[in-house]
């Protein structure tokens, strides 16, 4: 039944997390929590994991990067044309999951997407890579292509196109911000006794904590 999977489990032993030392405030714990996963020299510590629904409840969830987060939301680009992109369009409920192993600590978000301000999307183009441009301008994200190496030419094709020329960002690329209303704090404790903070956002704009058992 287990197929070797028991010879993966672990014990956790982070240290634990009090209601005193979380605070009051969760975008002040998650930035605490997110320096010492840097810190730590954990390999992408900015991965998250967004999952999406489609307007009739079809659930999807893939691996973006977080490029930019403050009391306004939590901020990452794609193709607006993508799977994910016109699920949020459809259906903008979406939740983020942040994993960091050696830490033993997740953080889970739920809250509302929405396209950022054109003017933002414009400047972390600027700050990209020429080439991971070219890809974000030649790529229809998540539509089918007969293969690779049609795929290939497309970049070819337009790196040829604009060769000295400064690129411009497509308007169906940009950021998308999740504006959070809950957040979920975990620490991995020993004898799978871990904790777990829930932090809810209120009518009034202020938050809610409370414990939750493991």
């Amino acid at each position: 039944m287990s197929g070797g999977m028991d010879d993966l489990r672990r014990e956790y032993r982070g240290p634990a997390l009090e209601e005193a030392e979380a605070g009051g405030d969760p975008f002040e714990l998650f930035g605490r929590w997110f320096a010492a996963a840097v810190a730590a020299g954990i390999d992408l510590a900015n991965g998250m994991v967004l999952a999406t629904a489609s307007a009739d409840g079809q659930p999807s969830a893939r691996v973006v990067l977080l490029k930019g987060w403050d009391q306004s939301g939590f901020i990452f680009f794609t193709d607006y044309g993508s799977r994910k992109g016109g699920e949020l369009e459809g259906n903008p409920s979406a939740a983020l999951l942040f994993w960091w192993p050696p830490l033993a600590r997740q953080i889970r978000i739920e809250g509302r997407a929405s396209r950022i301000e054109p003017a933002l999307s414009d400047s972390y183009f600027a700050t990209r890579p020429r080439e991971s441009n070219l890809s974000a301008m030649a790529s229809e994200q998540s539509r089918p292509i007969e293969s690779r190496a049609a795929l290939d030419e497309r970049f070819d094709q337009w790196e040829r196109a604009w060769h000295g020329h400064e690129l411009v960002r497509p308007e169906g690329w940009g950021g998308i911000r999740i504006a959070a209303e809950r957040f979920e704090f975990w620490q991995g404790r020993p004898s799978r006794l871990h904790d777990r903070l829930v932090y809810r956002l209120n009518p009034d704009r202020t938050w809610t904590r409370e414990r939750l058992c493991p």
